[in-house]
């Protein structure tokens, strides 16, 4: 089975930047799409950044131009890059793959990661 493990969740000060990773064990034949969602206290799941299954980037407007969505096939990770972070960015940080694994179409999940900005 597929299994999405994340990583790099940190205490930071505002202005600081940080990488997530989001390790996958397990068979993935096709992905579809990857992506990072976070979720903040009191607030729906949203959107951070996703890889098409075309290759395109797409950011939430919230982060453009602070984060970069990147992929390492080889090593099977995603990562984030957190850069010029602010309080409001504090949230659980989730992955997701939307892939065809073990004979299956799914949408996969790790369990989250902590980011907290703050002085």
């Amino acid at each position: 089975q597929v299994q999405l493990v994340e990583s790099g969740g940190d205490l930071v000060q505002p202005g600081g930047s940080l990488r997530l990773s989001c390790a996958a064990s397990g068979s993935i034949f096709t992905i579809y799409s990857t992506g990072w969602y976070r979720q903040a206290p009191g607030k729906q799941r949203e959107l951070v950044a996703v890889i098409t299954g075309g290759g395109g980037r797409n950011y939430a407007d919230s982060v453009k131009g602070r984060f970069a969505i990147s992929r390492d096939n080889a090593k099977n990770t995603l990562y984030l890059q957190m850069n010029r972070l602010k309080p409001e960015d504090t949230a659980v940080y989730y992955c997701n793959v939307d892939a065809y694994a073990s004979g299956i179409r799914g949408n996969y999940w790790g369990q989250g990661t902590q980011v907290t900005v703050s002085s």
